[in-house]
């Protein structure tokens, strides 16, 4: 009986607080003047500084698109193109498997790009993390070191090419290059440096696969594949030579020059 007549007084009064939350509820929302998580302050030097909130959404899409900016923006397209280049050269299909292929090429971009990223966060992060400056002069001062390393690997020809197709330009120095049109003309002299590199690496395993095919047809054996006969000597040389250090040792230097 008890628990039938607490059944009864919340119904009763259910229905009128239920009625109260919904006309007093919307009056309370919509009172207030804006969300304090979802606001933009303007400094007294006409910076504009954003919420935690807002800087914490920005940096969440920042994140999504690393892999993309890591591949786009980097020295990591012309080392993996290399690195796959040597591996069909060699004859050698799943050695060294892609995902060694792709850590050594993550790792030779950290190696590549450290002067860069330090002087990213030197001059950018770092005055940021200090509250120095906002957000919106860290961005700026972090990219123009990276804007530097990609104009330096850019032909002027691509360049041009991509100024003319977005109608952009002339400009009037380097510095006023946007990034939507330095990023297809980077990424396309990449392409280029890429295969370039990997064609005069393949020439001396091209010239022993000639050689060995020659000389199997020589000797009357051509249902013997030459591929077989060749991979060894092959390999011999690459490891004669020490053709991992060439290769890195080329790759970084190519950066550096």
């Amino acid at each position: 009986m008890e628990k039938i007549h607490l059944i009864r007084s919340f119904s009763k009064y259910s229905i009128p607080l239920f009625a109260f939350i919904l006309v007093v509820l919307p009056g309370l929302t919509y009172s207030a003047p804006g969300l304090d998580a979802l606001t933009v302050t303007t400094g007294p030097d006409g910076e504009q500084n954003w919420t935690v909130t807002i800087q914490a959404m920005v940096l969440m899409t920042v994140i999504t698109m690393l892999p993309s900016m890591l591949l786009m923006m980097t020295s990591f397209t012309r080392i993996i193109i290399v690195l796959a280049i040597v591996r069909q050269a060699t004859g050698l299909m799943q050695a060294p498997p892609a995902q060694v292929l792709v850590g050594l090429g993550i790792f030779m971009t950290m190696f590549i790009m450290a002067p860069v990223f330090d002087r990213m966060y030197v001059d950018g992060f770092k005055p940021y993390l200090d509250e120095q400056i906002g957000i919106k002069t860290a961005v700026e001062r972090a990219s123009i070191p990276l804007h530097e390393f990609m104009l330096a690997q850019t032909r002027e020809k691509d360049l041009t090419m991509f100024s003319e197709i977005a109608k952009k330009g002339p400009y009037n120095s380097p510095e006023d290059v946007p990034f939507t049109v330095l990023i297809p003309s980077f990424v396309t002299s990449e392409l280029k440096t890429a295969f370039t590199i990997g064609f005069l690496i393949f020439i001396p395993f091209l010239i022993i696969d000639l050689v060995v095919a020659s000389v199997l047809m020589s000797m009357g054996m051509m249902m013997l594949s030459p591929l077989i006969v060749s991979m060894p000597f092959k390999l011999m040389l690459f490891v004669l030579v020490d053709g991992w250090s060439m290769i890195m040792g080329t790759l970084a230097s190519s950066y550096y020059i």
